[in-house]
């Protein structure tokens, strides 16, 4: 059975490697490896992976134009990059032999690879980062006057809209971490029960659902922080001008 946390394979001194952390660089590796194969690729006449890349951006983008507007072209790399990273982190977890292959220490299990998001810690770092580049948007476009004042105010009203608006911006960062970790989490257990029940042919419908899950759930965390963007980053005047149109 999974812990919560990640299990730890090595101490390094004071760095301690853990199997999500490997799952981690796989990932980056994977991504990196994509990226170099594009770039030395690139034609004018695209074959079928450029061609297939090509079409995800340009939806993509135009999903992130219908939302943000003007600011698709700051948002849109945040909103992509989320989406990759979670994507290929939850599709690479279903690999054989992630949470399968490993060594017991003490009579437990511990796999050497396990899926990054299935760590509470790896998806609470991610909605921390999406939390902080929100807002660090919000107050190059807004400016720092205009940011604060949607928090504080003189008005006792208004000060109490933004005291809920600070406790808002809290419950994202948890709402996005559990959302993730609770769904790709749960679907390694389903999958580790059904495969110990019955290893071949049974745990395919299941193994199906998960690539469906793990594409929905990166889809939704990358939208959720791009709506933010697009919020946060929008001008009261801005707001003002749509609402009397």
């Amino acid at each position: 059975m999974h812990s919560f946390g990640a299990d730890v394979l090595a101490n390094l001194g004071p760095f301690v490697l853990t199997n999500t952390f490997l799952a981690t660089l796989l990932t980056d590796l994977i991504l990196v490896f994509a990226v170099l194969i594009l770039f030395k690729n690139i034609k004018m006449i695209p074959g079928f992976f450029q061609n297939m890349v090509e079409t995800v951006i340009e939806t993509f983008y135009s999903l992130t134009e219908s939302i943000a507007s003007k600011r698709a072209a700051v948002i849109f790399p945040y909103f992509m990059s989320f989406f990759l990273f979670i994507l290929v982190a939850n599709w690479s977890s279903l690999i054989p032999g992630f949470g399968s292959i490993g060594f017991y220490e003490h009579e437990h299990f511990v796999p050497i690879l396990r899926g990054a998001t299935s760590d509470l810690n790896t998806t609470l770092a991610l909605a921390l980062i999406s939390a902080f580049a929100t807002h660090m948007l919000a107050i190059k476009a807004t400016g720092i006057k205009e940011y604060l004042s949607r928090y504080f105010s003189f008005n006792p009203i208004n000060l109490f809209i933004g005291v809920l608006e600070l406790i808002s911006e809290a419950t994202k960062v948890i709402s996005l971490s559990f959302r993730l970790f609770g769904n790709i989490f749960a679907g390694e257990i389903v999958l580790l029960t059904t495969a110990g029940i019955f290893a071949f042919l049974f745990p395919i419908p299941f193994l199906l659902l998960e690539i469906i899950v793990g594409l929905v759930q990166a889809l939704v965390f990358g939208m959720l922080t791009m709506t933010f963007m697009a919020v946060l980053t929008t001008p009261h005047h801005e707001v003002k001008e749509a609402k009397s149109a």
